[in-house]
């Protein structure tokens, strides 16, 4: 089992900024890949951004291409996203994701993750 902690969400002005962070712990020995969903109310979870943990080959949805980045620290098993430049259609719940095992496996797609956090909202204002 993988427990995933995220904190760092919360209300910011549309052009700030925030960080989110993913903290894994358990048996994260087979981890593959971590990413970052979203999800508003009455739709499904959305792909954010999403890192491959061996190589750190890094994806990105075309809305938070150029905005969003998602840092990693191997040794704290720490996944983050830093999200610049918010706008408000960016107000959502957002959730961490892992994934464990040794073949590809497709990173954007919520099916394929075996783990979840708790989701920390953000919001933000015009």
């Amino acid at each position: 089992q993988v427990q995933l902690v995220e904190s760092g969400g919360g209300l910011v002005q549309a052009g700030g900024s925030l960080r989110l962070s993913c903290a894994a712990s358990g048996r994260t020995f087979w981890l593959y890949a971590m990413g970052w969903f979203r999800q508003v109310p009455g739709k499904g979870r959305e792909f954010v951004a999403a890192v491959r943990w061996s190589g750190g080959t890094e994806y990105y949805a075309d809305f938070a291409q150029g905005r969003f980045t998602i840092p990693r620290d191997n040794a704290k098993n720490t996944v983050y996203l830093q999200m610049n430049t918010l706008k408000p259609e960016d107000t959502a719940v957002y959730y961490c994701a892992a994934m464990q095992g040794i073949y590809y496996r497709p990173v954007t797609t919520d099916a394929e993750y075996d783990y979840w956090g708790q989701g920390t909202q953000v919001t933000v204002s015009v």
